[in-house]
């Protein structure tokens, strides 16, 4: 399939804009899995990408949907079980 980079995702909003970042997310092909979640990120997703060029370029657009305040990438390296 030539994806070599498997990342999970921590997204921060402004809790006003949460909704709006959620629909925005549904509809991106990359993203394998959406969550809402409590502690360090309010939204995790996971995605495969070709690259760490992809990778790169993917978190900027996430960085541009209004009302995202932050993106916290971690490149899975090994799954363990």
């Amino acid at each position: 399939m030539g994806f070599k980079i498997n990342a999970l995702i921590g997204i921060d909003t402004k809790p006003e804009r949460l909704v709006h970042v959620i629909n925005k997310l549904k509809k991106d092909r990359d993203i394998i899995s959406l969550y809402t979640s409590s502690g360090d990120h309010m939204l995790m997703i996971e995605v495969w990408l070709e690259d760490s060029d992809g990778l790169a370029r993917f978190i900027k657009k996430i960085e541009r949907i209004p009302g995202v305040t932050r993106v916290c990438p971690a490149i899975i390296l090994e799954r363990i079980v």
